[in-house]
């Protein structure tokens, strides 16, 4: 492996690269590792300065790096405490070493894209592994890529906060370099609710854990010195615990990734008093918090959730892994002894998960398949990944990107995926961009960051708060409102071209082309997208109604049937039509009314626009078989009389004692067109169906070499001379006769080979005896059946020797 010009003896320490933190401990055998492997994963607990100090060793090395960071504010962290540039979406600050640059994984993705060479960089970081960022896997898959084909020069680090790095060591090909122990010890203060709380549920957050965490952060104040970094899932929530403490603390810090520029650096900076920072997951690692000696922790954090099928995505509360309690639990050691306060019992840690799900299990995909076509590899099989995207979610993914021109039929990517891939957006939103042009901009900026709080449903309202300005995320819009129009090189997209639109139909139809699937109509009280899926607009909302929307943000909370909409823009059907458009389907089909539980044939022309039905007529000459032939496996349309069930069981049973060439009555509807035809052909509706002759048309099902009455004859003669019908409905055929009309009748009749079942009855046509051997049942049966009922038919005969007297249908006194 070459050394860059200039650089030291490989091992070599740089001098200002040495000092007290456990990091300088293992820099000589991590400058090694990386002279000799080109790659490395580093572990070290949080404080012990890899995401300082590393970065600056490697620089003194000789070698220009780039650190990646899967957050923003991790990274104007980062590059303020080693004083060298930095470059996150919209904002680039040069600082005064140029060897040295921390970017997001976002932004190094772009470049990979834009530069596969990285040309000038000699080493890459990539910070925080551990917490599996879509991007991070993402950048990491791409750059060893590189290494493999393009620059085996690049030198390579991963840097994880945990010890579990032997996947990581396995997947970049080189050693692991630990940096043991921590800085400082934490003590762990288990602090649970007096009382159970609620488990949360989709955002929802049991307002008596936040009130706990509130107490526990006054009780830590009273109890331990130093600042207090308190964990929260989400910015509602550190809303609400802001609240309540309110006039309690001297400084109370609210810290997200939407939190202005000015808070970030106050939370980076020593404070003159003591601080209460109350922060989601980005606090977690990357960065110190200067004079927090104390954490407390609700154990709560969000994780997206994609439901593909409808093509929603959302963000739900879950408990946190034990390996990101103990990335929390560390921020209180970074510089001193310190003391965490664990908001659950110590045997609920213990069933905790050990780590979290990696984001490529969980998020919306779009962006990383449209990352993986535009790198060559669509499917994204031939990327070094530690976990492969799922099989469905990749899928879906596929299907939309096609949808939003970024992938041909093939799923290559088209120069169209290009453009939308180096737009810095997600696809759809770029999709936007591209084909209306520079004035979607400030659309796509509002689409792009995660709106306040308290933002109005109504997307052109927040368009119209956000123009006006005065607050964090006003500047942030329009910082990123400038950035979109620079990406986009033609003043008027194809969507827009020829067309002057309002501020109104500009949002929507930015929105609607975003979100094609997410277009809705009215229906009923609320609406059906084009997805297929229900949405309902808060109750009260302007929104509600309107005829069409184009939903740009909706969730379906666990449980529920529709999907609520966050913020839409009301549209008309012309634009409902232009971003999503519309098909044309003869379609045929066996349909159950709503509410009815007997169905028809349908034949229409329908015009839809995805799940939505925007017109139809019928078709007088459709072809109705299919659809009638449905109607007949899911619904009992054939009309049984009582001659055409005798017929079926005649027929099942001579396929039950025969056989072949005996057709089975189990697959009647199997063998429609041998047995109802004609009808069929004739038939346009289900009374057409319910009007067929079905006994007739069974005798079609008899085989042309046989005798059905030969075979399994409907009637049978008794020794009066009567001709008695046979049921055939059991296993065994039944004759069912009076007692009388069998004398002399000694052996028991068999039809096809098969002992008929005999049902004697009285004179009253009460059974008396069943048998299937006549000749048992006269010799020992019938002194017991003549004994008792002689007396009760005095009447009729009932001689002592069955078989010597002649049959009768009468009584004794008459002939």
């Amino acid at each position: 492996m070459p050394v860059p010009d200039g650089a030291p003896t490989p091992g070599r320490v740089p001098p200002s690269a040495q000092g007290a933190l456990p990091i300088h401990q293992v820099l000589p055998e991590l400058l090694s590792a990386l002279d000799g492997h080109g790659s490395a994963v580093l572990t070290a607990p949080p404080g012990t300065g890899k995401t300082t100090v590393v970065p600056l060793a490697l620089a003194e090395a000789g070698m220009r790096v780039v650190v990646a960071e899967p957050r923003r504010l991790a990274v104007r962290a980062a590059a303020r405490r080693m004083g060298v540039s930095y470059t996150i979406r919209g904002e680039r600050h040069v600082g005064a070493d140029p060897r040295v640059e921390v970017v997001t994984t976002g932004v190094l993705l772009q470049r990979l894209q834009r530069d596969q060479e990285l040309a000038g960089i000699d080493a890459v970081m990539l910070d925080e592994c551990h917490e599996r960022h879509l991007d991070a896997d993402t950048a990491l898959a791409f750059l060893l890529d590189v290494r493999e084909t393009l620059r085996p020069d690049l030198r390579l680090l991963a840097t994880s906060a945990t010890a579990d790095a032997a996947p990581w060591a396995e997947l970049i090909g080189g050693p692991v370099v630990a940096a043991t122990g921590s800085t400082h010890p934490v003590e762990t203060v288990w602090a649970p609710p007096p009382r159970p709380v609620a488990p949360p549920h989709g955002l929802r957050v049991d307002p008596a854990l936040l009130s706990h965490a509130a107490s526990v952060v006054r009780r830590a104040l009273a109890e331990r010195d130093g600042d207090v970094l308190c964990f929260l899932p989400g910015v509602g929530e550190i809303a609400k615990v802001a609240g309540m403490l309110a006039g309690d603390v001297e400084q109370l810090l609210q810290v997200h990734g939407q939190a202005p520029a000015h808070v970030q650096d106050a939370v980076l900076s020593p404070g003159a008093g003591r601080r209460v920072v109350l922060a989601t997951s980005v606090a977690e690692s990357s960065l110190t918090v200067p004079g927090v000696r104390v954490v407390v922790d609700c154990g709560l954090a969000r994780e997206p959730r994609t439901d593909h099928a409808r093509g929603l995505g959302s963000l739900t509360t879950v408990r946190v892994s034990k390996s990101s309690a103990a990335q929390r639990a560390g921020r209180a050691g970074r510089e001193a002894p310190g003391t965490v306060y664990r908001c659950w019992t110590a045997a609920e840690h213990e069933r905790l998960a050990d780590q979290a799900r990696p984001e490529i299990a969980l998020a919306d995909l779009t962006g990383f398949a449209l990352q993986a076509a535009c790198w060559g590899s669509p499917d994204a099989h031939g990327l070094a990944l530690l976990d492969p995207p799922p099989a469905a979610a990749m899928s879906a993914t596929t299907g939309t990107l096609r949808l939003l021109g970024a992938l041909d039929d093939t799923s290559r990517v088209t120069a169209r995926g290009r453009r939308m891939a180096l737009a810095g957006v997600h696809p759809r939103l770029a999709r936007a961009l591209l084909d209306l042009g520079p004035r979607a901009a400030e659309v796509v900026a509002l689409l792009s960051e995660q709106l306040p709080r308290d933002a109005s449903d109504d997307l052109v309202e927040v368009w119209r708060t956000a123009r006006r300005g005065g607050t964090g995320f006003a500047a942030r819009w329009r910082q990123e409102s400038t950035r979109l129009r620079r990406t986009t090189d033609h003043p008027v997209g194809a969507a827009a071209r020829g067309r002057e639109l309002s501020d109104d139909a500009l949002a929507g139809m930015a929105v609607a082309l975003a979100f094609p699937e997410r277009v809705a109509r009215r229906r009923g009280g609320g609406f059906l997208m084009a997805s297929g899926t229900q949405a309902q607009p808060a109750e009260g909302s302007r929104l509600g109604t309107a005829e069409w929307l184009a939903v740009a943000v909706a969730d379906r909370p666990t449980g529920a049937a529709s999907a609520r909409v966050r913020q839409a823009v009301v549209i008309d059907e012309a634009t409902a039509r232009l971003a999503a458009g519309t098909t044309v389907e003869d379609e045929v089909e066996w349909k159950v009314p709503p509410g009815e539980r007997r169905g028809d044939v349908s034949a229409r022309r329908v015009e839809r626009l995805g799940a939505i039905e925007l017109s139809a007529r019928p078709l007088k000459d459709a072809d109705v078989r299919d659809a009638i032939r449905y109607g007949l496996r899911t619904e009992d349309l054939l009309t049984w009389t009582k001659q055409a069930k005798d017929l079926r069981d005649r027929l099942a049973f001579c396929h039950q004692a025969i056989g072949p060439p005996w057709p089975s009555m189990d697959a009647l509807v199997d063998l429609a067109d041998q047995w109802l035809e004609p009808e069929l052909s004739r038939a346009r509706r289900r009374a057409d169906v319910e009007r067929i002759d079905v006994a007739s048309a069974l005798r079609r099902l008899i085989p042309w070499s046989e005798r059905l009455d030969a075979v399994a004859p409907e009637r049978l003669e008794v020794p009066t001379g009567s001709h008695i019908r046979l049921d055939y409905s059991g296993e065994q055929p039944v004759l069912a006769v009076k007692l009388q009309e069998l004398f002399g009748w000694q052996e028991t009749p068999l039809v096809a080979g098969v002992p008929v079942l005999v049902h004697l009855l009285s004179p009253a046509g009460r059974p008396l005896a069943v048998t299937a051997d006549l000749a048992s049942f006269w010799r020992d049966a019938y002194r017991h059946v003549r004994a008792e009922m002689r007396g009760r038919y005095p009447k009729h005969p009932w001689p002592e020797d069955p078989l010597t007297a002649p049959p009768t249908r009468r009584t004794k006194g008459r002939s």
